[in-house]
């Protein structure tokens, strides 16, 4: 007769009384860590159950370290801070890149306090920008996907906005240009194909229900191969012939040029206002180096109308990102100030000698704890966004590391649950940690973050 798997999985008592469990049993919930427990033995019966093959029970501590790591995640509310070593300055799933020391002061200064942002609203923020990108008018709201839907929404709808079909991306996370130009109460109006848009196409689109152009800027993707498309210039020559705005949708605008950075195409808002855009939009958080909110700037009459749209009002960031953006910007006025000072900025111009320095005085340091086998400096390359663009990439230096008894994936895990947490990404059963995006006094912590895996393990 075949053994049933199912009475081997442990009990609840025989999971409490293993030493992960015990530990967190001294300091939280005894319903809240049994009600885990039960859920992750549910699912342990389920995996048994639905097993095309003969199925493995993890051992009792495989399962006591499982439930102990779900508990420590779901007791986490709300971001928490990460050591950003997978070398990509702007990831998706590690929120936006870190603030200016300036910023920061500033934000806790005004949320810690009263702040007169009713007497004079935005008003330092919007002169600043006017003066960075040379626009003759300039409105802040909360996100770069609010400013989109805004400006749509006061500028064209219930008319058409004409856009290129190879331009109609995913600006945020499950957020594309058709919803927001939806959310806008606007029409879309596709012109061209995924890789060819000609100026001819624009000319048969337009029509009496066109009330717009826009021409949305590419920031983590490129089209490669045959292709043809519209430059910013031809757009503005068409919207001055048939009196038609033209909207500039850039989420990575800049302030500075970052061909300084080796990173080539990244538009400077300046240089799109010089160009003839009527609206540009771009973010605080990506290439700026600020807090998350939308940015939109331009001609004056449009930006007025957008600023009276009841919308407007209703988008509106909070005091203490209009603080930060207004200590981010006032950095730009000194473009090496700004270098030093914008964590963004200071990390895309570190040197890749600073890099291979750094690394190779941090790896055996690394190497020293008991959860590491080797830790080795290396060159790389690394990229501007998750996805690897030739012209977003970068030198960098990294630490590879072998573990000593963990897999690389279980080592990563644990980084990342840990305190402090990092992450880092796994190739070829190392974990790599690119110093490309760890801010110089990030290092100890680095360090600290590993010697705390020795102390689990002891304990």
């Amino acid at each position: 007769m075949v053994p049933n798997p199912l009475r081997n999985i442990p009990s609840v008592n025989e999971l409490l009384e293993s030493p992960p469990l015990g530990k967190l049993l001294d300091r939280l919930s005894h319903n809240m860590v049994v009600s885990t427990v039960r859920a992750v033995l549910d699912e342990t019966r389920s995996e048994v159950q639905t097993a095309a093959s003969e199925f493995t029970l993890p051992s009792v501590t495989e399962l006591a370290e499982r439930i102990a790591r779900r508990i420590m995640e779901s007791d986490i509310h709300g971001p928490r801070p990460v050591i950003n070593a997978t070398g990509v300055l702007l990831h998706p799933e590690l929120g936006s890149p870190p603030l200016a020391d300036e910023a920061v002061e500033e934000m806790a200064a005004v949320a810690r306090n009263y702040a007169g942002a009713e007497w004079v609203p935005a008003a330092g923020q919007e002169e600043l920008l006017k003066e960075l990108t040379g626009a003759e008018a300039a409105i802040v709201v909360q996100s770069g996907a609010t400013a989109i839907m805004l400006t749509l929404a006061a500028l064209v709808a219930p008319r058409e906005v004409i856009v290129s079909r190879g331009q109609l991306v995913e600006t945020d996370r499950g957020c594309g240009i058709p919803e927001l130009v939806a959310g806008g109460a606007a029409v879309l109006h596709e012109v061209g194909t995924t890789n060819k848009t000609r100026v001819d196409d624009y000319l048969r689109a337009i029509g009496e229900e066109t009330a717009a152009l826009m021409m949305v800027e590419p920031s983590d993707f490129v089209i490669t191969g045959s292709t043809a498309g519209v430059t910013l210039a031809e757009l503005v020559e068409m919207g001055r012939r048939h009196k038609l705005p033209v909207i500039h949708n850039a989420p990575f605008g800049a302030l500075v040029d970052f061909e300084q950075f080796k990173l080539a195409g990244q538009p400077v808002v300046s240089a799109c206002i010089k160009a003839g855009a009527d609206i540009v939009l771009f973010c605080g958080d990506k290439l700026l180096g600020g807090p998350r909110c939308g940015i939109i700037v331009g001609r004056r009459a449009l930006v007025e109308q957008i600023g009276r749209h009841p919308m407007c009002r209703a988008f509106e960031p909070d005091k203490p990102t209009l603080a930060a953006l207004g200590a981010t910007l006032r950095l730009y006025r000194n473009p090496d100030q700004a270098r030093q000072a914008i964590p963004l900025l200071h990390l895309l111009g570190t040197s890749a000698e600073n890099l291979q320095n750094r690394a190779g005085r941090l790896a055996p340091q690394i190497a020293a704890t008991s959860a590491v086998s080797e830790a080795e400096p290396q060159a790389g390359v690394t990229h501007l966004c998750i996805e690897p663009i030739s012209t977003q990439q970068l030198p960098t230096w990294q630490i590879a590391i072998k573990p000593a008894e963990l897999s690389a994936d279980r080592l990563a895990g644990a980084l990342r649950s840990g305190k402090p947490a990092v992450a880092g990404r796994v190739e070829h059963d190392h974990l790599l940690l690119d110093l490309r995006t760890v801010l110089p006094r990030q290092d100890i912590d680095l360090v600290a973050a590993f010697e705390a895996l020795n102390s689990e393990s002891r304990g």
